[in-house]
Protein backbone atom coordinates (compact mmCIF):
# COMPACT_ATOMS: atom_id res chain seq x y z
CA UNK A 1 0.00 0.00 0.00
CA UNK A 2 1.37 3.55 -0.57
CA UNK A 3 2.39 6.08 1.61
CA UNK A 4 0.93 9.27 0.80
CA UNK A 5 3.16 10.98 2.63
CA UNK A 6 5.98 9.39 0.46
CA UNK A 7 4.02 9.95 -2.37
CA UNK A 8 3.32 13.81 -1.88
CA UNK A 9 7.26 14.05 -1.26
CA UNK A 10 8.02 11.93 -4.51
CA UNK A 11 5.61 14.65 -6.42
CA UNK A 12 7.47 17.50 -4.85
CA UNK A 13 10.53 16.62 -5.56
CA UNK A 14 9.72 15.59 -9.59
CA UNK A 15 7.86 19.15 -9.39
CA UNK A 16 10.40 21.48 -8.05
CA UNK A 17 13.62 19.57 -9.53
CA UNK A 18 15.67 19.04 -5.91
CA UNK A 19 15.35 17.15 -2.77
CA UNK A 20 15.91 20.90 -1.56
CA UNK A 21 13.12 22.60 -3.33
CA UNK A 22 10.64 19.93 -1.85
CA UNK A 23 11.66 19.96 1.59
CA UNK A 24 11.17 23.84 1.29
CA UNK A 25 7.21 23.07 -0.36
CA UNK A 26 6.28 20.70 2.47
CA UNK A 27 7.99 22.18 4.86
CA UNK A 28 10.38 19.39 6.32
CA UNK A 29 14.28 18.69 6.33
CA UNK A 30 15.89 18.01 3.29
CA UNK A 31 16.84 14.83 5.01
CA UNK A 32 13.22 13.89 5.95
CA UNK A 33 12.41 14.37 1.85
CA UNK A 34 15.62 12.08 1.12
CA UNK A 35 14.53 9.55 3.70
CA UNK A 36 10.95 9.22 2.47
CA UNK A 37 11.96 8.98 -1.33
CA UNK A 38 14.41 5.94 -0.21
CA UNK A 39 11.35 4.12 1.47
CA UNK A 40 9.36 4.70 -1.12
CA UNK A 41 11.73 3.28 -3.52
CA UNK A 42 12.22 0.16 -1.22
CA UNK A 43 8.44 -0.45 -1.28
CA UNK A 44 8.12 -0.35 -5.13
CA UNK A 45 11.38 -2.18 -5.48
CA UNK A 46 12.75 0.34 -8.35
CA UNK A 47 14.36 3.34 -8.35
CA UNK A 48 11.85 6.06 -8.69
CA UNK A 49 14.09 9.68 -9.11
CA UNK A 50 17.22 10.38 -11.33
CA UNK A 51 19.10 12.74 -8.81
CA UNK A 52 20.38 14.99 -11.18
CA UNK A 53 20.01 19.05 -11.91
CA UNK A 54 17.09 19.51 -11.98
CA UNK A 55 15.70 15.45 -10.36
CA UNK A 56 13.56 14.15 -13.16
CA UNK A 57 11.80 10.72 -12.58
CA UNK A 58 12.97 7.77 -14.19
CA UNK A 59 10.94 5.73 -16.73
CA UNK A 60 9.28 3.14 -13.03
CA UNK A 61 8.72 6.59 -11.65
CA UNK A 62 6.96 8.26 -14.50
CA UNK A 63 3.96 6.25 -14.03
CA UNK A 64 3.72 6.90 -10.24
CA UNK A 65 4.04 10.90 -11.18
CA UNK A 66 0.65 10.27 -12.73
CA UNK A 67 -0.36 8.31 -9.57
CA UNK A 68 0.49 10.96 -7.57
CA UNK A 69 -1.36 13.21 -9.35
CA UNK A 70 -4.47 11.22 -9.65
CA UNK A 71 -4.82 11.22 -5.90
CA UNK A 72 -3.99 14.81 -5.91
CA UNK A 73 -6.90 15.53 -8.36
CA UNK A 74 -9.22 13.45 -6.72
CA UNK A 75 -8.44 15.19 -3.36
CA UNK A 76 -9.04 18.52 -4.65
CA UNK A 77 -12.00 17.33 -5.80
CA UNK A 78 -13.47 16.27 -2.79
CA UNK A 79 -12.26 19.57 -1.19
CA UNK A 80 -13.47 21.69 -3.76
CA UNK A 81 -16.86 22.31 -1.99
CA UNK A 82 -15.42 23.94 0.88
CA UNK A 83 -12.45 25.73 -0.20
CA UNK A 84 -11.35 27.58 -3.46
CA UNK A 85 -11.50 24.64 -6.44
CA UNK A 86 -9.40 22.89 -8.26
CA UNK A 87 -6.86 23.37 -10.91
CA UNK A 88 -6.73 20.97 -13.95
CA UNK A 89 -3.29 21.28 -16.19
CA UNK A 90 -3.68 20.89 -19.66
CA UNK A 91 -1.45 20.30 -22.79
CA UNK A 92 -2.49 21.62 -26.04
CA UNK A 93 -1.12 22.37 -29.46
CA UNK A 94 -0.94 26.48 -30.28
CA UNK A 95 -3.47 25.92 -34.03
CA UNK A 96 -5.96 24.40 -31.11
CA UNK A 97 -5.77 26.55 -28.83
CA UNK A 98 -5.68 29.95 -31.03
CA UNK A 99 -8.84 29.33 -32.51
CA UNK A 100 -11.62 26.41 -30.62
CA UNK A 101 -9.93 25.42 -27.44
CA UNK A 102 -10.55 28.43 -24.80
CA UNK A 103 -14.77 28.16 -25.22
CA UNK A 104 -14.18 24.67 -23.52
CA UNK A 105 -12.62 25.64 -20.52
CA UNK A 106 -15.21 28.71 -20.11
CA UNK A 107 -18.07 26.02 -20.59
CA UNK A 108 -16.48 24.38 -17.37
CA UNK A 109 -16.90 26.97 -14.54
CA UNK A 110 -15.16 26.16 -11.17
CA UNK A 111 -11.38 24.59 -12.20
CA UNK A 112 -8.68 26.83 -12.08
CA UNK A 113 -6.41 26.23 -15.78
CA UNK A 114 -2.98 25.19 -15.50
CA UNK A 115 -1.72 25.14 -19.87
CA UNK A 116 0.93 24.09 -21.63
CA UNK A 117 1.73 24.18 -25.62
CA UNK A 118 3.37 21.84 -27.45
CA UNK A 119 3.47 20.39 -31.25
CA UNK A 120 0.26 18.51 -31.28
CA UNK A 121 2.86 15.24 -32.58
CA UNK A 122 4.82 15.77 -29.02
CA UNK A 123 1.75 16.90 -26.39
CA UNK A 124 1.60 13.45 -25.00
CA UNK A 125 4.42 13.59 -23.74
CA UNK A 126 3.36 15.20 -20.73
CA UNK A 127 0.83 13.18 -20.19
CA UNK A 128 3.08 10.07 -20.20
CA UNK A 129 5.80 12.27 -17.51
CA UNK A 130 2.41 13.27 -15.68
CA UNK A 131 2.79 17.15 -16.25
CA UNK A 132 -0.66 17.03 -17.40
CA UNK A 133 -3.93 15.78 -16.49
CA UNK A 134 -5.36 15.72 -20.12
CA UNK A 135 -4.26 16.69 -23.71
CA UNK A 136 -5.17 17.76 -27.60
CA UNK A 137 -2.85 15.21 -29.32
CA UNK A 138 -2.38 14.14 -32.72
CA UNK A 139 -0.71 10.64 -30.90
CA UNK A 140 -3.63 8.41 -31.35
CA UNK A 141 -1.43 5.93 -29.05
CA UNK A 142 -3.42 5.32 -26.06
CA UNK A 143 -1.03 7.17 -22.63
CA UNK A 144 -1.09 4.17 -19.92
CA UNK A 145 -3.50 5.12 -17.91
CA UNK A 146 -5.77 8.00 -19.75
CA UNK A 147 -8.93 7.18 -21.57
CA UNK A 148 -8.90 8.69 -25.13
CA UNK A 149 -11.26 10.24 -27.49
CA UNK A 150 -10.81 11.21 -31.30
CA UNK A 151 -12.01 15.34 -31.85
CA UNK A 152 -11.65 14.70 -35.87
CA UNK A 153 -9.22 15.88 -38.54
CA UNK A 154 -7.79 19.70 -38.40
CA UNK A 155 -6.90 20.27 -41.80
CA UNK A 156 -4.54 22.89 -43.31
CA UNK A 157 -3.39 24.98 -46.34
CA UNK A 158 -0.52 25.86 -47.71
CA UNK A 159 -0.27 29.44 -48.06
CA UNK A 160 1.65 32.77 -48.99
CA UNK A 161 2.43 35.33 -51.32
CA UNK A 162 2.56 33.82 -55.00
CA UNK A 163 6.09 33.21 -55.26
CA UNK A 164 7.09 32.70 -51.90
CA UNK A 165 9.93 30.21 -50.73
CA UNK A 166 10.85 30.62 -47.48
CA UNK A 167 8.62 28.22 -45.13
CA UNK A 168 7.44 29.77 -41.61
CA UNK A 169 7.52 27.45 -38.65
CA UNK A 170 6.20 27.42 -35.78
CA UNK A 171 9.26 25.77 -34.18
CA UNK A 172 11.79 23.07 -34.12
CA UNK A 173 9.18 20.79 -33.67
CA UNK A 174 6.88 21.81 -36.33
CA UNK A 175 6.90 19.08 -39.27
CA UNK A 176 3.70 20.23 -41.16
CA UNK A 177 5.45 21.91 -44.03
CA UNK A 178 7.98 18.89 -44.03
CA UNK A 179 5.25 16.72 -44.60
CA UNK A 180 3.50 18.72 -47.17
CA UNK A 181 6.63 18.98 -49.75
CA UNK A 182 9.89 17.02 -47.86
CA UNK A 183 12.87 19.05 -47.56
CA UNK A 184 13.24 22.68 -46.57
CA UNK A 185 15.96 24.82 -47.27
CA UNK A 186 15.30 28.09 -45.60
CA UNK A 187 12.91 28.71 -42.72
CA UNK A 188 11.80 31.16 -40.43
CA UNK A 189 11.08 29.90 -36.68
CA UNK A 190 8.07 32.22 -35.45
CA UNK A 191 6.69 30.44 -31.73
CA UNK A 192 3.53 32.49 -31.67
CA UNK A 193 -0.02 31.20 -33.12
CA UNK A 194 -1.29 34.90 -34.21
CA UNK A 195 2.41 36.07 -35.01
CA UNK A 196 3.00 32.55 -37.00
CA UNK A 197 -0.09 33.85 -39.25
CA UNK A 198 0.93 37.69 -39.65
CA UNK A 199 3.91 36.84 -40.81
CA UNK A 200 2.15 34.97 -44.13
CA UNK A 201 0.06 37.81 -44.26
CA UNK A 202 2.75 40.44 -44.51
CA UNK A 203 4.82 38.18 -46.95
CA UNK A 204 7.28 36.90 -45.21
CA UNK A 205 7.20 33.63 -46.05
CA UNK A 206 4.65 30.71 -46.64
CA UNK A 207 3.15 28.22 -44.01
CA UNK A 208 0.59 25.77 -43.18
CA UNK A 209 -2.48 27.12 -41.75
CA UNK A 210 -5.74 25.81 -40.85
CA UNK A 211 -8.42 25.52 -42.82
CA UNK A 212 -11.20 28.07 -41.77
CA UNK A 213 -8.33 30.89 -40.95
CA UNK A 214 -7.31 30.30 -44.50
CA UNK A 215 -10.45 30.57 -46.16
CA UNK A 216 -10.86 33.96 -44.56
CA UNK A 217 -7.75 35.52 -45.28
CA UNK A 218 -7.88 34.39 -48.84
CA UNK A 219 -10.99 35.67 -49.78
CA UNK A 220 -9.94 38.94 -48.13
CA UNK A 221 -6.96 39.08 -50.30
CA UNK A 222 -4.16 38.64 -47.70
CA UNK A 223 -2.24 35.66 -49.43
CA UNK A 224 -3.56 32.60 -51.67
CA UNK A 225 -3.78 28.89 -51.69
CA UNK A 226 -0.19 27.90 -53.54
CA UNK A 227 -1.53 24.36 -54.10
CA UNK A 228 -4.98 24.61 -54.90
CA UNK A 229 -6.54 21.38 -54.31
CA UNK A 230 -3.97 19.99 -51.99
CA UNK A 231 -4.45 20.10 -48.06
CA UNK A 232 -2.65 17.84 -44.97
CA UNK A 233 -4.92 16.56 -42.46
CA UNK A 234 -3.91 16.00 -38.93
CA UNK A 235 -6.17 14.36 -36.70
CA UNK A 236 -6.44 15.28 -33.19
CA UNK A 237 -7.45 12.87 -30.17
CA UNK A 238 -8.50 14.47 -26.54
CA UNK A 239 -6.66 12.10 -24.21
CA UNK A 240 -7.36 12.07 -20.50
CA UNK A 241 -6.38 10.45 -17.14
CA UNK A 242 -8.84 7.44 -16.67
CA UNK A 243 -9.80 8.45 -12.92
CA UNK A 244 -13.57 9.05 -11.74
CA UNK A 245 -13.07 12.67 -11.96
CA UNK A 246 -16.50 14.81 -12.24
CA UNK A 247 -14.34 17.40 -13.39
CA UNK A 248 -12.46 15.74 -16.62
CA UNK A 249 -15.61 13.85 -17.34
CA UNK A 250 -17.13 17.28 -17.92
CA UNK A 251 -14.45 19.06 -19.74
CA UNK A 252 -14.12 16.16 -21.93
CA UNK A 253 -17.70 17.17 -22.38
CA UNK A 254 -16.71 20.35 -23.14
CA UNK A 255 -14.03 20.07 -25.31
CA UNK A 256 -15.51 17.15 -28.06
CA UNK A 257 -18.33 19.99 -28.48
CA UNK A 258 -15.87 23.10 -28.81
CA UNK A 259 -14.08 21.13 -31.26
CA UNK A 260 -16.79 20.33 -33.53
CA UNK A 261 -17.22 23.28 -35.39
CA UNK A 262 -13.48 23.47 -36.48
CA UNK A 263 -12.76 19.64 -36.91
CA UNK A 264 -13.67 17.83 -39.97
CA UNK A 265 -15.81 14.62 -39.42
Amino acid sequence: MVDFAQLATFQAVIGTGSFEAAARELHVTPSAVSQRIKALERSVGQVLVRRAKPCVATPAGEALVRFAGQVALLEREALAEARDGTRVSIVVNADSLHTWFLPALKAVPGPTYELHTDDEFHTADLLRSGTAMAAVTADKEVVQGCRIERLGVMRYLACGQAGASTAVLYNRKDRLQHAFVGDLSEMHYIPSASAYIEAIRIGLGWGMVQEWIAREDIAAGHYVDLHPGRYLDVPLYWQYWKIGSEVLDELTAAVKTAAAPYLRS
